[in-house]
């Protein structure tokens, strides 16, 4: 990939990068299918993906009719890196096998090795004959929605389709490498204000909190809603409050720290929950909820912003799912996307149909919706939330502070970058945005 990187750091066009040989292998980071029961016998919290991701050189597929290599600049982590690099909740690899017996394109994602990552930012080096909107030399962000185009089902809300999968999770040839293969209709511009691991971290959570709470498939959220939303600095909420703020809502804010609360003040929300200096316990035991407790949060909401919040941004799952369902307004909304405490969700029903409450699923988003999360990252109204970089060599540790929750926003990956801050093609745009406003989360030391 070498000759690749010195043409894109020299400026090269498009007719010259399209003249550069792709390479018979490339750099990845992959976990095997021989190791997939490493760590049979052990607790979540103790499945190292250190030790399951593997930095290689891996064989270069075949190019799609639909599809374009791209060169991956920047990469970022989410969870589902993390729960392939675990094998939890189960391997990835049946993903895999299943999307290879569709056809003789789907067959090269069913290998022993599996890329993975779910996020990118780079440089087109080739387009598939089918390509119409893109050309070698563009400069792309990806979004990970892989759905075939063919197939019926995919049309109206491509999340509901039949064969929708998720990029770099249950496809191969994901964006933790230095190149990648992926649908055409996964691209989308690359804000030219930012740097390339700013560019990367956006597409998967900021098109998932867009989907929740701007979408009509989700909350649809008006001017004036309060908007409860946990983990509101981590890789969702981050988001989600630049949404709620946006459009005319009040956002309140459930974090875990002091500092949290600071970050979050300083993003612009001034109601914070620090819910571990108030020490909610919403399960007295494995088997049993507190009701007291979800009274207690209601009651802790209503102080900051005097009544009931409208929409309730859901993800930690069985941990929180209980208090959300309660605390919701009458005739208000639950969205969930996610589960990442657990996934057997338990609530009182009673609070639900007889205060006419909603509760809503939200998986990532269609492609009209991740193209306008990242139009409103490119105009400067939706800020990067990257919280620190790691090289690719580093992917596993990088994963491995998410797996253990001890980072803020976005960790992003450098895959072909040499370094931090390159990429940036517009620096007075970035200067009338605010490199304040940008590097937020990194300055918060989050």
């Amino acid at each position: 990939m070498q000759p690749i990187l010195d043409a894109i750091q020299a400026g090269a066009a498009g007719d010259d990068l399209a003249n550069l040989a792709i390479p018979e292998s490339y750099r990845a980071a992959f976990v095997r299918r021989d190791e997939a029961a490493m760590f049979e016998g052990l607790e979540s919290s103790d499945k190292d993906p250190r030790k399951s991701l593997h930095v290689d050189e891996v064989p270069t597929p075949e190019l799609a009719p639909d599809e374009a290599y791209v060169a991956v600049m920047a990469s970022a982590i989410n969870f589902n890196t993390v729960w392939t690099s675990i094998f939890e909740p189960l391997p990835t690899f049946g993903f895999l096998d299943r999307l290879g017996k569709e056809s003789a394109w789907g067959a090269r994602h069913a290998l022993d090795h599996h890329v993975v990552g779910s996020d990118g930012a780079g440089v087109v080096l080739r387009v598939g004959s089918a390509v119409r909107n893109w050309k070698p030399g563009d400069r792309v962000t990806i979004h990970c929605n892989h759905v075939d185009d063919q197939d019926p089902t995919a049309h109206d809300d491509s999340m509901l389709a039949t064969n929708q999968r998720i990029w770099g999770f249950e496809t191969n040839f994901g964006g933790l490498a230095d190149l990648a293969v992926v649908k055409a209709n996964q691209l989308m511009p690359k804000p030219r204000h930012l740097s390339w691991e700013e560019a990367a971290c956006n597409a998967l959570t900021n098109s998932t909190s867009y989907r929740m709470l701007v979408s009509h498939n989700a909350a649809a959220m008006k001017q004036g809603d309060v908007v409860l939303i946990w983990g509101a600095s981590g890789g969702l909420g981050g988001y989600a409050v630049q949404y709620v703020l946006n459009g005319g809502g009040t956002p309140v804010g459930v974090v875990s720290s002091e500092s949290k609360v600071e970050l979050l003040k300083e993003l612009g929300c001034e109601a914070v929950i620090d819910r571990k200096a108030a020490g909610y316990k919403f399960w007295s035991d494995d088997h049993t909820q507190d009701e007291k407790e979800w009274r207690r949060l209601g009651k802790d909401v209503r102080a900051l912003v005097g009544r009931d919040p409208d929409i309730v941004f859901e993800h930690p799952g069985r941990q929180t799912m209980g208090a959300s369902v309660f605390v919701a307004a009458r005739g208000g909304t639950v969205v969930t996307c996610a589960a990442t405490s657990g996934y057997m969700i338990e609530y009182d029903n009673r609070h639900l149909w007889m205060k006419l409450k909603r509760l809503i699923s939200s998986h990532f988003a269609n492609y009209r919706e991740a193209w306008e999360a990242n139009r409103l990252v490119s105009e400067g109204r939706i800020q990067p939330i990257l919280s620190a970089v790691h090289p690719l060599t580093e992917v596993g540790e990088a994963a491995s502070a998410v797996h253990r929750n001890v980072h803020e926003g976005k960790i992003g990956v450098l895959c072909l970058a040499p370094e931090e801050g390159q990429g940036i093609d517009d620096p007075a745009f970035r200067e009338q945005v605010g490199e304040d406003r940008i590097t937020l989360f990194r300055r918060s030391g989050a």
